[in-house]
């Protein structure tokens, strides 16, 4: 059995290309995990608080909540590991 690893196929400027996607990749997957987090935190203090007031209106909940299960749809949505692609992939341009 040979285990050596296979020569490079790609160029430096091909690599750095790739290693720059990589990085703005990481800031926006941060970012997205950052208001994720923030709307979710927001969210559970306000449904609290909300419970806790005998005479609230349902309508400000209701609000809250919409604009939680679409931010959280959309993160879950795009962290979505069963799609391929991505950078350096094949089907990167086919998603």
């Amino acid at each position: 059995m040979d285990d050596q690893p296979l020569a490079p196929t790609t160029t430096k400027e091909q690599d750095r290309k790739t290693a720059g996607q990589r990085h703005i990749n990481l800031i926006w997957e941060l970012t997205q995990a950052s208001i994720a987090i923030s709307v979710t935190t927001m969210t559970l203090y306000a449904a609290v608080k909300l419970s806790l007031v005998q005479s609230a209106e349902a309508a400000p909940f209701l609000l809250l909540s919409n604009a939680f299960f679409l931010v959280i749809g959309f993160y879950f949505g795009r962290t979505n590991h069963q799609r391929t692609g991505g950078v350096g992939g094949e089907s990167a341009g086919t998603r």
